[in-house]
């Protein structure tokens, strides 16, 4: 309470009116599967749009799994990107909201990740990620190692590494107009920064080693406070480090007498299969020290394992390290040496001044990335271990409260050959997953190939009010290989569920809608058949002369009637999240009258809005709805315990899934 001590005026807001419930978003969709590239342990972001999920997960072409056999890894029939094809079509049919878990299986589950399962010529690593080697000494440790950030066959990059060097930092400035005093100045440069020292006049011999890499070095007892150090004999001669450093003072360079000291940076770009150039770091410093602000910016922090925000760990592609078992990479002027010993033409357009970019670049083709083996229910299930900060799978889908809708596109493929067990599963983790979320229902996909009887097998053994399956698989043209192709129903199915709560409401069913995309059906059914599959739960799709291809079912797969139906399932999630959310500002009030009227007036304000948008039964809000929140629904024992009770009933509407016209003859003269 205010405090209301010396005389005044005291100026105070409060409130005559129930707090509002906001409606909670139907549309968000969430999807799991393999893909071609992307994360598969990073926290998941909103994707609005197929650019966007070809920037993170790759293109749409096939995936390439491999059966493994002891040592042996042998390449299966190719497999069509569903996730990527579900994406496209959830987008094409109208969604606007989606998260997705890729899902990656390695090749062996028990091998080292860096395992090669090809050849020194064809390698193929055990985890899925292109490598790459510069390298830096003698030893096999002795190297930087670049890697695809992700596994995948997209992974296999053309990365160029051009040397930059820049303009001359030194100066030297007249001190005194009756002497002959000069003070060498020193421009841009920083502590660790590689710079080149030489002499651009041949014929000077300097008291200095020429044509040399140095390492910046900074005391401030010194005018001026830089000093440029070498930890090993001249770059060109490519000698091992150890031998002892050789120092050089500012002071004994000189501008006018034609010396020159030039930073030397490193640009990273990918190079794409169209020729085009695609920069992913610029200007980096070498040395694996560097600091700038005291946060380490050099090549190896910028490309480490653990970049320093989840953007920079999807947006670089590359990993790029020092083998931690090797000696011979310490300073920047170790890295400029693998360059050189990768690529020994370096050496001579250096410091060349007509030398361009392009000319001191160092080329590194990544091999040896691959798609693993196909996922199984247990990468669909994911993990969410204790000792780290990433989850997989459906795991990663449970972080994100906004989801109302999950599906597995293409997790029902081969189901009935030899992927049924897995596919079974990953159906029951899909419902499992939704009933434990609440507020969520799973799109579940039919067999490819499956017949009537088939389907109906396959729909006996699932029983849930958060799930619907659809049959059967829809035709369309692949933008790829411009092949017709069949693909599961759920991308399709989760696109019209986001357009039709966009354009009509989420209590009205999602059916009778148009199928945007579709050139046919798996297989045609008529009339007969679907009154076959309907009474099961058993959604079809269905062709109809003159209306075209259309979703022709909203049933749920619960034996339950009072959930049978979709828009039901889903309305009453969004009431329940709407109210969840919408009274949280309830919790740790004075359980009391005035709470219970507030709690009541702010329910019955947001059922009265949604009976007058037509979302329930009634002429009269009355007949449509009624809250209680009192002593009726509360009795001592829970008042005694901190419980509020709120009794909440709606007349939900259903949908007129049987439209029935009797017709009977009248005679013209019948009063």
């Amino acid at each position: 309470m205010p405090e209301y001590l010396a005389p005044g005026v005291y100026v105070e807001e409060t409130s005559f009116r129930a707090k509002s419930i906001e409606g909670v978003s139907t549309t968000t969709t969430g999807f799991v599967g393999p893909a071609r590239y992307g994360p598969t342990d990073l926290p998941l972001d909103v994707i609005t749009g197929m650019g966007e999920f070809e920037y993170i997960y790759g293109d749409g072409r096939q995936l390439q799994f491999y059966t493994v056999n002891g040592d042996d890894a042998t390449l299966d029939a190719p497999m069509h990107n569903y996730l990527w094809h579900g994406a496209r079509a959830f987008f094409a049919e109208g969604g606007k909201y989606l998260y997705t878990a890729r899902v990656f299986r390695r090749l062996d589950d028990d091998k080292p990740a860096n395992e090669n399962f090809g050849t020194d010529n064809a390698p193929l690593y055990n985890d899925g990620c292109a490598r790459g080697f510069f390298p830096a000494g003698v030893g096999a440790a002795d190297r930087i190692t670049v890697r695809a950030r992700f596994p995948g066959v997209l992974g296999n990059l053309h990365l160029r590494i051009s040397v930059r060097v820049g303009q001359n930092i030194i100066s030297t400035e007249q001190t005194s107009d009756s002497i002959v005093a000069f003070e060498t100045r020193i421009g841009a440069v920083s502590e660790s920064d590689v710079v080149l020292v030489h002499d651009e006049d041949p014929s000077f011999s300097p008291p200095y080693l020429s044509d040399t890499a140095y390492l910046a070095r900074r005391n401030p007892t010194l005018t001026p406070p830089w000093f440029f150090v070498q930890d090993a004999p001249p770059i060109a001669t490519l000698s091992p480090p150890g031998s002892p450093p050789d120092t050089l003072a500012v002071t004994a360079l000189r501008a006018g007498e034609r010396d020159a000291v030039r930073v030397v940076t490193l640009t990273l770009s990918v190079i794409n299969a169209d020729g085009s150039e695609q920069v992913i770091g610029e200007n980096l410093p070498l040395d694996p020290g560097h600091l700038r602000g005291d946060m380490p910016d050099s090549l190896f922090a910028l490309f480490g394992p653990d970049p320093g925000s989840v953007q920079q760990a999807r947006a670089l592609p590359v990993v790029i390290e020092r083998d931690p078992t090797g000696t011979s990479i310490q300073t920047g002027i170790d890295v400029l040496r693998a360059l050189i010993r990768h690529a020994p033409n370096l050496l001579t357009t250096l410091l060349d001044p007509k030398a361009s970019d392009l000319d001191r670049t160092v080329d590194i083709e990544l091999t040896g990335g691959n798609d693993g083996r196909r996922p199984g229910a247990t990468e669909y299930e994911g993990i969410a271990p204790l000792d780290k900060t990433f989850k997989t799978g459906l795991r990663a889908l449970e972080d994100i409260e906004d989801i109302s809708i999950i599906a597995a596109p293409g997790s029902t493929y081969d189901y009935e050959q030899q992927y049924r067990r897995d596919a079974r599963t990953i159906i029951g983790l899909l419902i499992g997953h939704a009933e434990r979320m609440r507020y969520r229902i799973a799109v579940l996909d039919s067999g490819n190939g499956q017949s009537i009887a088939q389907v109906r097998a396959l729909r006996a053994t699932m029983d849930s009010k958060y799930a619907a399956i659809y049959y059967p698989w829809v035709k369309v043209l692949d933008p790829i290989t411009r092949q017709e192709i069949m693909l599961p129903p759920s991308g399709f199915v989760s696109g019209i569920y986001a357009r039709n709560d966009i354009t009509r409401a989420v209590y009205k069913a999602p059916a009778n809608e148009v199928v945007t995309l579709a050139l046919g059906f798996e297989q045609l059914l008529n009339k007969s058949q679907q009154d076959v599959l309907n009474p099961e739960g058993i959604n079809c799709f269905r062709f109809f002369e003159g209306r075209g291809y259309r979703l022709w079912g909203a049933r749920t797969i619960s034996s339950d009637p009072e959930w049978k139906y979709v828009n039901l399932r889903r309305y009453f999630a969004y009431l329940e999240r709407s109210i969840d959310k919408g009274t949280q500002w309830a919790v740790f009030e004075p359980n009391g009258e005035l709470l219970w009227a507030n709690v009541r007036r702010t329910l019955e304000d947001f059922l009265l809005n949604e009976w007058q948008s037509g979302a329930l039964l009634g002429e009269k809000p009355e007949k449509g709805f009624f809250v209680r929140c009192d002593r009726s629904t509360m009795n001592q024992n829970d008042l005694d315990n901190g419980r509020l009770v709120c009794l909440i009933g709606v007349a939900a509407l259903r949908p007129a899934e049987f439209v029935i016209f009797r017709i009977g003859q009248w005679t013209g003269d019948r009063r």
